[in-house]
């Protein structure tokens, strides 16, 4: 389904492949400015062979995520949301499990990002092995039918004073960056109406 509905919403997902993937357990810290940003880190996640856990402040409504790595963590339930963090803590420790943390906690409109939440510093610190991922996800809608979708994956944070607020910039910084040119295909997506049916394309005697 997650496949699926990238593939129909979008012309292409692009990404810049790092030159090398850090062992996991990984924290891919995102920013949260589209619907599909939980989509388009499972495909990231997956193509760089890490498996992940995701939070999800929805998931009573979508329990079958559970089955890719979702875990609840509702926003009025602090028990549930403290259950969740202690046993992402223990699948990190004990099985290298990769974890994919929206700090901003709500999904809201570019381009300002929120504050990061305390529950990245706790994991980093439970984790010390983890290491950090600033991703900024940029969407581009204009020229084409659909939109189109940008991931890039920065460099690792180290930890140490004003974590969070490094963290958080280290993404406005992927965010403001200008598009680089060897971007590649992470999810090959509809091409336009155009795309699909040029004509030109047919052997005369068809047209």
């Amino acid at each position: 389904m997650i496949r699926r509905s990238v593939r129909r919403s979008f012309r292409n997902v692009y990404w810049i492949p790092p030159l090398a993937t850090p062992a996991p357990p990984v924290i891919l810290v995102p920013n949260h400015h589209g619907w599909h940003d939980g989509y388009l880190m499972y495909h990231l996640v997956t193509t760089l062979g890490l498996r992940s856990v995701d939070w999800i402040t929805e998931f009573d409504a979508f329990p079958l995520f559970a089955k890719i790595g979702g875990m609840p963590f509702p926003v009025a339930t602090s028990a549930r949301r403290i259950a969740t963090v202690k046993r992402t803590i223990r699948l990190m420790k004990k099985e290298n499990r990769s974890l994919v943390l929206f700090a901003e906690a709500e999904l809201h409109a570019a381009p300002e990002l929120l504050p990061f939440g305390k529950a990245l510093e706790t994991v980093a610190k439970a984790v010390p092995n983890a290491a950090i991922l600033p991703i900024a996800i940029r969407y581009e809608m204009g020229i084409h039918e659909r939109p189109e979708a940008f991931l890039q994956i920065g460099e690792p944070i180290q930890r140490g004073g004003e974590f969070l607020e490094r963290t958080r910039r280290a993404v406005a910084d992927l965010l403001k960056k200008p598009t680089p040119a060897e971007w590649q295909i992470l999810v090959k997506g509809t091409p336009d109406v155009n795309e699909r049916w040029d004509m030109r394309r047919l052997p005369r005697k068809m047209r």
